[in-house]
């Protein structure tokens, strides 16, 4: 299974799926990652990587279409959850230019931006290096990936 939807469920007490994320999650709010839960994890899974992506945005930023708000890797493969605010495992850089999770914030009168939470399992352990680019992480991970899918959450400036 290469970068293909697969059982695993992925959820947020913050925000329903295709719901609006409150704006303690934006960067006009606190900025702070929202609460992430997944289950029906794939057998074998040792690991994660959590990404968060805007396909939306005006920009081509780092060789792709959108914007890079997550990346954060070497999460166990025994975590079923990360809570909010979460500042464990390794983060790679957004692209806000620096690590850690930033928190949606388009332009202003640009609409409605959707913003894809991603959670892939990994049949390799947490020992990835540390800060890998969205690009690097995915091209590292790939033959190692056996499970993903993902929560979308929207949010619109006034």
């Amino acid at each position: 299974m290469k970068f293909a939807l697969s059982d695993l469920q992925v959820s947020s007490p913050a925000f329903e799926n295709g719901g609006r994320i409150p704006a303690k999650h934006t960067g006009e709010g606190e900025d702070t990652s929202p609460p992430l839960e997944w289950s029906a994890v794939p057998d074998g899974t040792r690991s994660f990587a959590v990404i968060c992506h805007d396909p939306d945005a005006p920009v081509v930023s780092s060789g792709g279409i959108g914007f890079v708000h997550w990346v954060l890797y070497n999460i166990p493969g025994t975590a079923t959850n990360l809570p909010e605010g979460v500042g464990d495992h390794t983060s790679g850089p957004c692209d806000f230019g620096k690590p850690g999770y930033g928190g949606p914030m388009p332009p202003n009168g640009h609409g409605t931006h959707r913003y894809f939470f991603w959670v892939l399992a990994l049949g390799r352990g947490p020992d990835l290096e540390p800060g890998l680019t969205l690009r690097q992480l995915l091209e590292t991970i790939e033959s190692d990936l056996i499970g993903m899918n993902r929560l979308m959450g929207t949010y619109e400036r006034a």
